[in-house]
């Protein structure tokens, strides 16, 4: 089989799916050519063996000497940046986050084999007309796993949100509704992984800053840029409940590798969660209303992409969300359905389906 892929190598979430990928046909011992997007190669987060990273180099020194551009090429990228191609038939990878997809996503999508991971971003492509195909993302068991540490001793439970910091995240009114009922509470603590690497450090101290409205709270940590996903993974374990209160998301990667460890969850029932997030393996908590996605920062309005809005939550619905998620950990420490998430969503799947639109 002769293809190509065209993907980065980076810490990011587009990254880790990348790499997750490659593993997974590196195993299946095929040799595509591979394109790498951004600076280069930076795999300083992933634990790569020798064999695996001179295969990656090999695939990557192949791309120079005997890609054809009558191969197919599996892209994974932005809408942004993916109307170009390094063939002439290109499947298309993308997470899509919104409900409005513009004229110029829709052109990029219709011209390329567009795969989309939530059935609510292919509804957004279909109201106008657009086919898309779907392929659900999978448990990353490489960089993933359930550890025996016992991460504090006092008794506590805590409480994990990740994703850097931004409206469309939520982050700012999440974190002050919990601070509303459990800061200052001994007994709970909410560890805050938001780090924006897109933003210089004043800018996330300065935003950290208002989300806590200058207030100080014993109980409220925010953490930095994870730089290795062996420090990443220990702190996934070490949450009791992970909170997914996201307005919208491509998969929410986070969220659904924590509930894949066996963590208790409370989720907003909505977008592309509901590809993983039932109500046996989390608290749901539904919508409110849909808002604006504007930010001023990353999402501004009149612009060619990113237009359209996110889901907002009820404060109230939130907090008794997490109060039942106290109550499912305290009668069960693990989250048993939620380690049925490992079996459901397996990489083999997702890089079949991608194989097969070849």
């Amino acid at each position: 089989m002769s293809f190509a892929l065209h993907l980065p190598l980076n810490s990011v979430s587009f990254g880790q799916v990348s790499t997750h990928v490659l593993r997974e046909i590196h195993k299946r011992s095929l040799e595509p050519c591979l394109f790498t997007i951004g600076n280069g190669v930076d795999l300083s987060c992933q634990n790569i063996d020798q064999e695996f990273g001179d295969w990656i180099q090999k695939c990557i020194n192949k791309s120079l000497t005997d890609h054809d551009r009558k191969h197919p090429v599996i892209k994974l990228w932005h809408l942004n940046g993916s109307l170009e191609s390094v063939s002439e038939k290109q499947i298309l990878l993308t997470f899509y986050e919104l409900n409005d997809p513009t004229p110029v996503e829709q052109n990029i999508a219709k011209n390329h084999t567009t795969v989309l991971t939530s059935r609510y971003a292919q509804e957004a492509f279909s109201k106008r007309g657009i086919k898309t195909d779907y392929v659900p993302l999978a448990f990353d068991s490489f960089n993933f796993k359930r550890t025996d540490k016992k991460y504090f001793t006092d008794g506590r439970i805590t409480f994990n949100v990740v994703g850097k910091i931004e409206k469309r995240k939520r982050h700012e009114k999440l974190i002050r509704a919990w601070v509303k009922k459990f800061g200052n509470d001994k007994k709970y603590f909410l560890q805050c992984a938001v780090y924006n690497p897109f933003l210089k450090e004043q800018d996330n101290n300065a935003l950290i800053n208002r989300v806590l409205e200058n207030k100080s709270y014993f109980n409220v940590n925010f953490l930095g840029h994870m730089q290795k996903n062996s420090v990443y993974n220990d702190f996934l374990n070490s949450g009791d409940i992970i909170l997914g209160m996201s307005g919208g998301e491509g998969w929410g990667l986070p969220e659904f590798h924590s509930v894949g460890l066996g963590k208790h969850a409370v989720i907003m029932n909505a977008h592309s969660y509901k590809e993983w997030a039932n109500k046996d393996n989390a608290v749901l908590v539904d919508p409110k209303e849909q808002i604006d996605c504007y930010d001023g920062m990353f999402f501004q309005p009149n612009q060619p992409f990113n237009q359209g809005q996110i889901f907002d939550f009820d404060e109230d619905q939130f907090i008794a969300a997490c109060e039942e998620s106290i109550k499912r950990l305290e009668a069960n420490r693990v989250n048993e359905a939620g380690l049925k998430i490992q079996e459901d969503f397996k990489i083999d799947k997702t890089v079949d389906t991608l194989l097969n639109l070849i």
